[in-house]
């Protein structure tokens, strides 16, 4: 019998007055998968994020994260899911297992199994070294893989990672990279990411859903998007422009753009 899905949303709708932020999504993301929503500014990539981990109510539609309605069990939810928003979540003032203390004690790990799996996190996570440090005197690319590694800490079967690369030059993101690939083969989580960058789509997912006005323009696979669109040899930066190209950019971006503004200066 095959796994049932471990993301399924139907007809999942979100308004802010008379803004449809998200506008009817349905989709399914598979158990072990890593999965991408892409999108321009404004496209509701980041609602649905929060929709899903129950930071922010339905107006409408369904949705199930491992089998858990997101709207009549968030408690349930949040107990198998991870969220690394695009906002830092490390405390600068905090050294890098002082957080991960906090985060331990946060989602009620055991006091006996503390001390072993925030060592284990900062060894897998490549901070081993800079344990003691404080999180003000890390890199960008550091500080993203100390909030994956806070995210994880209770070993959830769903991480979200909202832009998880911005601000950050290539090489960090190539380490981020590894360890995002790394947890999926290390742990079995499911992965649901946003991105705006094509080259990160393409290296770690093996779906996404291409976002444009709160709905879904198109989704799949790189070859099944090809196929869609008819083109045989687009890659998947020209699929993107395909896919969205007529829709005027949402309303509202304000605060997300602010965001991720704040994001790339803090962690540059």
């Amino acid at each position: 019998m095959a796994a049932r899905p471990i993301l399924e949303t139907h007809e999942l709708t979100r308004w802010f007055g008379d803004l449809v932020a998200v506008d009817r999504v349905t989709l399914t993301v598979e158990t072990g998968e890593v999965f991408g929503l892409l999108g321009r500014n404004g496209a509701g990539k980041s609602t649905l994020i929060k929709m899903l981990t129950t930071l922010l109510p339905p107006s409408s539609g369904a949705a199930e994260v491992g089998g858990y309605d997101v709207r009549r069990e968030p408690a349930r939810v949040r107990r198998i899911i991870g969220y690394v928003p695009q906002a830092l979540s490390a405390d600068g003032e905090l050294t890098g297992y002082e957080n991960l203390k906090v985060f331990a004690q946060l989602y009620d790990i055991p006091r006996r199994l503390q001390a072993g799996r925030i060592e284990e996190a900062l060894e897998f996570m490549g901070l081993a070294a800079a344990a003691g440090r404080l999180v003000a005197t890390y890199s960008g690319g550091m500080i993203r893989r100390l909030e994956i590694a806070q995210s994880m800490m209770h070993r959830p079967r769903l991480l979200f990672l909202d832009e998880p690369t911005v601000g950050l030059d290539p090489v960090a993101r190539e380490a981020v990279w590894d360890h995002i690939l790394e947890l999926r083969r290390s742990f079995g989580a499911t992965i649901v990411l946003t991105t705006h960058y094509m080259d990160e789509a393409e290296k770690l997912c093996g779906r996404v859903a291409i976002m444009q006005s709160g709905r879904v323009a198109a989704i799949g696979t790189l070859a099944e998007l090809r196929a869609a669109s008819g083109d045989a040899d687009a890659s998947l930066d020209e699929l993107f422009v395909d896919f969205t190209r007529g829709g005027a950019e949402s309303e509202g971006g304000y605060a997300e753009t602010a965001g991720t503004r704040h994001t790339t200066q803090r962690l540059g």
